[in-house]
C-alpha cells in the first residue's frame, strides 16, 4: 500500500509540474501578444500626438497675430488718437498760415543766420538714421569738426568770442536729432540775430525768456530752449 501512495504521488507530482509549465507557456504567449499590440498602437498614437502639437502651434501662432499684430496696435493707436491727437500725431508744429515746418521732437538746420541756430548735427537731423559717430574726444575727426564749428561760429558773431560760447552748440547730441540748446546757448545768439532783424536785444531776452522750458517735474533734466518754437515765435514778431 505504501508503494502505491507513492506511486500516486509521483504521478500527480508529474501532472502538477506539467500544467503550471503549460500555464507559463499560456502566460508568455499572451504577454508577447499584448507587447505586440502596443508595438503596433505606438506609431499611430505618435502621429496623432505629433498632429495635436503641430495644431496646437498653428492656433496660438494665429492668435497672438490677431492680438499683438492687429489687435493691440488699433487699440493703442485708436486711444492715442482720442487722448493725445498732438503727439500721436508726431508733434508737427505750424507757421503763421498753417503750414506744417517740422515736429517738435526732431531738430533741424537753418540755413538763414536771422534764426536761432539748433545743435551740431552730424548726420543733418536725419530722422531715419538716428546716432552719432561717437567719437573719443581725441579723435582726429571729432577734433576737426569741432574746429569748423568754432570758425563758422567766429564768421557768424564776431562780436562774441569763442570762450562764452556754451559747448552744446559746438557738439553733435547722442542722437543727432536733439530739437533744443540750452537757454545760454540761445542767449549768445542775441547779438547776430539783432543786427540782422533790427530787434532790440532786451525785446529777444524776453523771447528766449519766454521759450524757456523748466526741468521735467521740476527735478528731471535741465532747463532748454525748443529753437523751432523759438524760431516761430521770432518770425512771428518780425511780421
Amino acid at each position: 500500500m505504501s508503494n502505491m501512495s507513492g506511486f500516486y504521488r509521483m504521478m500527480s507530482g508529474r501532472r502538477f509540474a506539467a500544467h503550471e509549465k503549460a500555464g507559463s507557456a499560456g502566460q508568455g504567449g499572451s504577454n508577447r501578444t499584448e507587447t505586440d499590440a502596443m508595438s503596433e498602437g505606438q506609431p499611430e498614437r505618435q502621429e496623432m500626438r505629433g498632429s495635436t502639437i503641430v495644431g496646437v502651434a498653428l492656433r496660438t501662432s494665429v492668435l497672438m497675430i490677431l492680438l499683438c499684430g492687429l489687435a493691440y496696435p488699433l487699440v493703442s493707436t485708436g486711444v492715442a488718437q482720442v487722448l493725445f491727437p498732438q503727439q500721436a500725431g508726431g508733434s508737427m508744429l505750424q507757421d503763421a498760415e498753417g503750414r506744417i515746418v517740422g515736429s517738435e521732437l526732431i531738430g533741424q538746420s537753418f540755413a538763414n543766420p536771422a534764426f536761432f541756430q539748433g545743435r551740431v548735427s552730424s548726420i543733418d537731423y536725419n530722422g531715419a538714421g538716428s546716432g552719432s559717430n561717437n567719437y573719443a574726444p581725441s579723435n582726429p575727426a571729432l577734433i576737426q569738426r569741432v574746429q569748423d564749428s568754432i570758425a563758422a561760429w567766429q564768421k557768424q558773431n564776431p562780436d562774441v568770442p569763442i570762450s562764452q560760447v556754451p559747448v552744446d552748440l559746438i557738439t553733435n547730441s547722442g542722437s543727432g536729432l536733439d530739437p533744443h540748446i540750452s537757454p545760454q546757448a540761445a542767449q549768445v545768439q542775441i547779438p547776430r540775430i539783432s543786427r540782422l532783424t533790427g530787434i532790440a536785444q532786451d525785446q529777444l531776452k524776453a523771447l528766449v525768456q519766454e521759450q524757456t522750458e523748466g526741468r521735467s517735474a521740476g527735478v528731471f533734466g535741465e532747463p532748454r530752449v525748443n529753437v523751432l518754437k523759438l524760431n516761430l515765435a521770432l518770425e512771428a514778431q518780425r511780421r
